[in-house]
């Protein structure tokens, strides 16, 4: 059996479906903080059969949890404290996406000045619909 050692303070990203904690990993920029992360991929999960985990010990003030939000509103973020779970969080779909997705339409902005943030913006709560904020492209691809 694997143990990856307990947090002191940061938070877990559980229920992860298998094969995404690296889409996540990148998403947030974990690779840019100085903190320490594990990654725990294909873990057992009687719920999902395999899961992914992510366990972070950094202050969850730092990232954007609404990025977590538009890959799987089904991940559970639990926030540790001192050795315990002080809260679970629950995710929703953010209302803007900045510079996670890109535009595909290459007629937009986005396409000419490289400079500028690829934003989009949630049109559809309902059926999770984003648009460019420039040329309002659907987004199409499933994360």
């Amino acid at each position: 059996m694997l143990n990856v050692g307990e947090l002191e303070t940061g938070f877990v990203l559980d229920h992860i479906k298998a094969g995404k904690a690296m889409t996540i990993y990148h998403d947030l920029k974990l690779d840019q903080l100085d903190c320490t992360v594990a990654i725990i991929k294909n873990a057992r999960s009687e719920k999902m059969g395999k899961k992914d985990i992510l366990k972070v010990e950094c202050p969850i003030d730092r990232l954007d949890m609404g990025i977590v939000g538009f890959i799987d509103r089904n991940i559970t973020v639990n926030v540790i404290q001192n050795g315990e779970i002080v809260e679970k969080k629950q995710l929703t779909l953010p209302k803007e996406i900045r510079n996670v997705i890109r535009c595909r339409n290459p007629r937009c902005i986005t396409s000419i000045e490289q400079e500028l943030d690829q934003i989009f913006i949630l049109t559809d709560p309902e059926k999770a619909v984003y648009r460019c904020r420039y040329c309002e492209e659907k987004f199409h691809e499933k994360r």
